[in-house]
């Protein structure tokens, strides 16, 4: 019966658009989770912003490759192909991209420049702290103690126990009889 009426303007109400969506109110794209280096990213995000979940992916690092494949940055990842799937996990592995923005620079073993993501950035991560405190490096040694690393001040901050200094406390008076 509402559709039948026409609207203020006199004209005839329009037919009602069919949807690409499905119940949830998402298109099919969007529901899908794809698995890009062992690591699931939603459907919904766009490339740029979606790469950049997988740990050692900078917002660099995703840039260029979305520049170097030739796939645009505004993209849903929940509609790549396989096969472009499949390039940037090639490409995140082995980036062909500036020095810069790779995160192993002259690597302490081998001394190449490296790109590491997911689970191997965290034991070669735990590998070079656990090397600074064998040899007993300035470095190592705040590794073991807890404290900062890079020259900040620690007198205010990086206080472990607080509630143990309170400052100076009043003494309690006591009673004469």
């Amino acid at each position: 019966m509402a559709r039948e009426i026409e609207n203020k303007k006199g004209k005839p109400p329009q037919k009602p658009v069919e949807e690409s969506h499905n119940t949830s109110g998402l298109r099919k794209d969007d529901d899908k989770i794809v698995r890009i280096l062992s690591k699931d990213i939603e459907g919904k995000m766009r490339i740029y912003a979606g790469l950049t979940k997988i740990k050692g992916v900078s917002w660099a690092l995703s840039n260029a490759a979305c520049k170097k494949l030739g796939i645009s940055r505004e993209k849903k990842i929940g509609s790549l192909t396989e096969e472009e799937i499949k390039k940037i996990s090639l490409f995140l592995k082995n980036p062909d991209a500036p020095r810069y923005i790779l995160n192993r620079r002259n690597d302490f073993e081998t001394g190449e420049d490296k790109h590491i993501t997911g689970s191997d950035l965290e034991l070669r991560q735990d590998f070079d702290i656990k090397r600074l405190k064998k040899i007993k490096s300035y470095r190592g040694l705040r590794h073991t103690l807890g404290l900062p690393l890079r020259g900040q001040r620690t007198k205010g901050h990086f206080r472990k126990n607080r509630a143990k200094s309170t400052g100076v406390k009043k003494k309690k008076k006591v009673e004469k009889e």
